[in-house]
């Protein structure tokens, strides 16, 4: 889908920086939202760093978002198979539907936990104040939900990185024009 005139060449670098941040904190909150559900010594670090990575992708997914209306993505790459582009496009879609959703129902959710409901950290720079009321069912239902959607976001993510090494792969040019030029000579 092209809503701007950028070339079929490739995205620009703020839209790859986008990118690469939102994947950097996508491939790292999926690993700290598995492990801080262990007993540990560092499970509340883990929490809190879960919290803010997703505040984060909240933050960089509205940007994403907003460039990307307002600057427009490049035409498709020529000769890929129609429904490779329909993949494509249904995965991407998904994909950012869900990251701002399930940070937004973490967020609710961390919100509603407690007797007092619970503030959303941020690296320990400040805390979101609470947005909902406290109310333990609720949290647990969202906190149930979130934990499925992200494991549907993990295995989207996976179907991503995979075409992308299919594309690369195949030389086809397509995941050269997320690389930054430093890597791929675009």
């Amino acid at each position: 889908m092209s809503y701007g005139s950028l070339p079929a060449t490739g995205y620009s670098g703020t839209a790859k920086l986008l990118h690469w941040l939102v994947a950097l904190c996508v491939l790292t909150i999926i690993p700290v939202g598995f492990w801080m559900n262990m007993e540990g010594p560092y499970q509340n670090q883990l929490f809190n760093l879960h919290k803010s990575l997703g505040v984060l992708i909240l933050g960089l997914m509205i940007v994403r978002i907003a460039y990307r209306l307002l600057a427009g993505a490049p035409a498709a790459e020529p000769g890929i198979a129609r429904w490779q582009k329909a993949i494509s496009s249904a995965v991407h879609g998904i994909l950012y539907i869900l990251l701002i959703g399930l940070p937004i129902a973490g967020y609710i959710a961390n919100s509603a936990y407690g007797a007092n409901g619970t503030p959303t950290p941020f690296f320990g720079l400040f805390e979101l104040p609470p947005i909902v009321g406290p109310n333990e069912e609720l949290s647990k239902s969202i906190f149930a939900v979130h934990k499925i959607v992200g494991w549907v976001v993990g295995g989207l993510v996976v179907l991503h990185i995979g075409g992308a090494m299919m594309h690369f792969l195949k030389g086809d040019g397509v995941m050269q024009r997320m690389i930054p030029k430093s890597f791929s000579g675009r």
